[in-house]
């Protein structure tokens, strides 16, 4: 089904009998395989009789070369996917097998794509960046400290590049438009943080996806911003460059270096907010971070310190 979808891609019409004849198959083959093209990966192709075939709008797959081609710096070694449950298992797996770090895998799809707290990240064939970078750590706790907000910083500002100038930072995990959920991160450890561990920096950036009834909060993608479709290799290289330079910053002067950086970027900086934690929940108001990246919150006047990953903020109506 593949073949026939890169033969589609470029938007344009091709007759059933170009499509069988390129493929080695007959029209109704062409025909069945266009039907689960669709259920499978939700696109929509216009039929028309006497013109034959059309992907809605044209599609650009993920490509090694064409990453590189954009970038300005050599960056990791990349393994690109068709589909995969997620991005950051198979990095997990290749960790397992043996492969060196650091690595990068892409997909154009997941099929079981995670979020914090077990949440399912919807991703659609060929419309977003689902990305997932692995990094080995020697006997360094103080290079996993506010890692999370580093890699935040990251993704904001390659967005910013790509044209969403309105891209912010909502602690611990979440890149915003607004109140728009448009990017999300998610970090997984394996091994020892005391002597050798692997971490993953799993990254998802919702970049021409226009439209799910899968999404349970409010979001919106790049192009939804920019009113352009986005060429997604260039916004892996750019993603790439900023993290390169934002992690090369943190190895060197921990996150202390960044922590106001941060602040400037958090859209909640003093808004009146619920921390939930469970099933308790905490009102307070955001005052910042810490040198380590937890959340610095006041509550009734009294500034506490909160970290870890099952934490959870939501805006209280009041603020």
């Amino acid at each position: 089904m593949l073949t026939l979808l890169k033969l589609l891609k470029d938007g344009r019409f091709h007759s059933g009998e170009a499509l069988g004849a390129a493929l080695g198959v007959s029209r109704s083959a062409v025909w069945k395989q266009l039907q689960h093209l669709e259920a499978e990966l939700n696109l929509p192709i216009h039929k028309v009789r006497g013109k034959g075939y059309q992907l809605a709008s044209p599609l650009m797959f993920l490509n090694a070369e064409e990453i590189t081609a954009h970038a300005r710096s050599t960056l990791w070694p990349v393994h690109i996917y068709d589909s995969i449950d997620s991005t950051n298992a198979e990095a997990l797996r290749l960790v397992d097998a043996g492969s060196a770090a650091p690595f990068l895998v892409l997909a154009e799809q997941q099929t079981a794509g995670r979020g914090r707290r077990g949440r399912k990240w919807v991703s659609p064939f060929a419309q977003n960046v689902y990305y997932s970078l692995v990094l080995r750590i020697d006997g360094g706790l103080r290079q996993l400290e506010g890692l999370s907000l580093v890699v935040g910083l990251a993704v904001m500002q390659a967005l910013r590049e790509s044209g969403v100038q309105g891209a912010g930072l909502k602690w611990p995990n979440d890149v915003l438009v607004g109140n728009k959920k448009i990017a999300g991160i998610l970090l997984e450890l394996v091994g020892d943080p005391a002597d050798i561990c692997h971490v993953v920096l799993g990254i998802g950036i919702n970049v021409n996806m226009q439209k799910t009834a899968e999404v349970d909060q409010q979001w919106t993608s790049v192009q939804l911003e920019t009113g352009s479709p986005v060429d997604r290799n260039r916004l892996v290289a750019q993603l790439g460059e900023q993290l390169q330079g934002y992690l090369a910053r943190h190895k060197s002067d921990g996150f202390a270096a960044l922590q106001q950086e941060w602040e400037q970027n958090h859209l909640w900086q003093g808004r009146a907010v619920s921390l939930i934690a469970g099933v308790n929940q905490i009102e307070g108001v955001v005052q910042g971070v810490d040198r380590q990246g937890a959340l610095r919150l006041s509550v009734d006047g009294i500034e506490k310190i909160y970290s870890g990953g099952e934490l959870s903020l939501r805006l209280r109506d009041d603020s």
